[in-house]
């Protein structure tokens, strides 16, 4: 559906539009000029390690804090008014919920804040909360409080959902329930923006990933084309002969290692490393060759070095 704002409609604007954001505590600079455009319907990885500025820039998004300089937009218009008019759902690190009220109860609450809020039965259901709907706040684990507050941000069906660190304190399987029922608010066209430190959850289900170090933006692109960033490639093949020395003298191979028949080359140059090996060893067999880490990567990427 497509909320008009006047001649401009949510889906024609950015969802996000961060242009030169800036934000000090003291004497400590968080953000240092972020330039951020996030558009209708896509997923969003935020990375960073701590202190990267993750946090603050979402704040800021949320208009939860001022900027020292620059400006943000959330659909053509200031946070504040976005919010009012239901377009936003937010689940930060801070706050807990309400005490003394039943999750349902809870749930029904913040759903009556909102324009248009989806059924509150079936927010329960998609969050996994209806196991629990009857519980109060008060007596929730970690985990259950986390799907409480998912539920919380999701059940006025707004059309940008920004998450911070979303699964922190579920467990493993808790987690893969929340990514299934991320991917039903995905197919919605709903814009979604996570910050975690899970890697592997970017990489699974983020369209594009957006890696910030020492409050600056670092790296920005789809997850192959952040891991296509990492200088090497590794080729691991099947090869009972070959002496480690010989593998380490061809051109492009950086390390060799042997797990039993396996060679597993880290490399600088692939295909001129692969080419010399064919050449050495015909009989080399199952053969791959893969790029960086999203890991190695961010590692890379947001190291001292590479800021």
């Amino acid at each position: 559906m497509t909320n008009v704002v006047g001649m401009i409609t949510t889906q024609e604007s950015p969802s996000i539009a961060l242009q030169g954001v800036v934000k000090g505590y003291g004497a400590v600079r968080a953000v240092k000029g972020v330039d951020l455009v996030i558009e209708p319907g896509e997923t969003i990885a935020l990375l960073g390690p701590n202190g990267a500025g993750k946090t603050t820039t979402l704040d800021m998004a949320l208009g939860l804090v001022r900027p020292d300089a620059g400006s943000v937009e959330l659909f053509g218009m200031p946070p504040a008014k976005a919010i009012a008019k239901g377009l936003v759902g937010g689940m930060l690190q801070t706050g807990v919920p309400l005490d003394y009220l039943r999750v349902r109860e809870l749930v029904e609450v913040m759903a009556s804040l909102y324009p248009k809020p989806r059924p509150v039965d079936d927010i329960l259901e998609l969050t996994g909360c209806d196991a629990f709907q009857n519980q109060m706040t008060t007596g929730l684990s970690g985990g259950q409080a986390q799907r409480v507050r998912f539920a919380a941000a999701l059940v006025g069906d707004p059309d940008l959902l920004v998450l911070d660190e979303p699964t922190a304190a579920i467990d493993v399987e808790g987690r893969r329930e929340f990514w299934r029922a991320m991917r039903a608010v995905v197919e919605e066209r709903k814009t979604v923006v996570f910050a975690t430190h899970y890697l592997e959850e970017a990489d699974s289900y983020a369209d594009r990933v957006v890696l910030m170090a020492n409050g600056m933006i670092v790296a920005d692109g789809t997850p192959s084309q952040i891991k296509s960033k990492v200088g090497t490639k590794t080729i691991r093949a099947t090869l009972p002969e070959g002496d480690l020395a010989e593998l380490m003298g061809f051109a492009g191979v950086l390390k060799a290692e042997r797990h039993g028949p396996t060679i597993v080359l880290s490399c600088s140059d692939s295909d001129q490393a692969l080419y010399q090996l064919l050449s050495r060893f015909p009989g080399l067999t199952d053969i791959e060759v893969t790029g960086g880490s999203l890991e190695e990567a961010f590692v890379e990427l947001t190291s001292e070095e590479g800021v």
